[in-house]
């Protein structure tokens, strides 16, 4: 059989599939979901992105650009597992964390905004005082975190030994484009339907609220989101 036909066999196959749909209790890994499974969860989306990684690339030595990428992920890695996150998925600067449990919109928008406290006062400044090629070219380290919450469903994707999870669903779409928003000094933007389920102690600092509503075009449709300069130290 000639490749173009083994991909079009495949492809006809992958169309014609009838998944088999199951509530899940916990993140599912990979080996938890079978070929042709969709595993659905009520849960929190997050996902954290260093803005700006290609400026680090022009500019800086590849091994400065490997070491600020190391520490971004590094730090919200352990920031989103603090607060009961699991890690689902790596891409480039990015990671996307998924929260259950009954204070998983709270705990996610914190670690949200920790996320952008180790960016603006940990991470940024370490790296202009050790790398001149930081300093000298006035890079700014800034990162992007989205939070959204809603239905999800994991499939598996990809080949044998070459496969992974893929999240379909508003949440984890909506996380990762609200990641993408570059408004510095708001770096964490969160939905509506997250900000509802936040408790007091994230939404306001004394009298003043921490949040500014927007609207937000996803998908063809509007949106109401909320975006914050406040951090929040670990």
């Amino acid at each position: 059989m000639a490749f173009k036909d083994t991909l079009e066999s495949s492809i006809d196959d992958i169309l014609g599939t009838s998944f088999n749909e199951r509530d899940g209790r916990v993140v599912p890994t990979t080996e938890d979901v079978k070929n042709n499974e969709a595993v659905k969860l009520d849960a929190v989306f997050l996902y954290a992105d260093l803005a700006g990684s290609g400026e680090l690339a022009r500019h800086c030595p590849w091994d400065t650009t490997a070491k600020v990428i190391r520490a971004f992920l590094d730090a919200s890695t352990r920031i989103i597992r603090v607060y009961g996150g699991e890690i689902r998925s790596f891409d480039g600067d990015r990671v996307m964390g998924v929260f259950l449990g009954d204070m998983k919109n709270t705990y996610a928008t914190r670690a949200a905004r920790e996320i952008f406290y180790a960016t603006e006062r940990l991470i940024g400044p370490k790296a202009s005082k050790k790398f001149t090629s930081i300093s000298s070219n006035n890079i700014k380290l800034k990162c992007g975190v989205g939070v959204d919450y809603g239905t999800g469903r994991a499939v598996r994707a990809g080949i044998r030994s070459n496969n992974d999870l893929i999240w379909i669903g508003r949440a984890p779409s909506m996380a990762a484009k609200l990641s993408d928003i570059r408004s510095y000094p708001h770096c964490v933007f969160i939905h509506e339907d997250v900000y509802k389920m936040l408790a007091d102690s994230e939404k306001m600092d004394g009298s003043k609220n921490m949040w500014e509503k927007q609207s937000f075009n996803f998908a063809g449709a509007a949106h109401n989101i909320y975006r914050t300069n406040y951090f929040r130290t670990p």
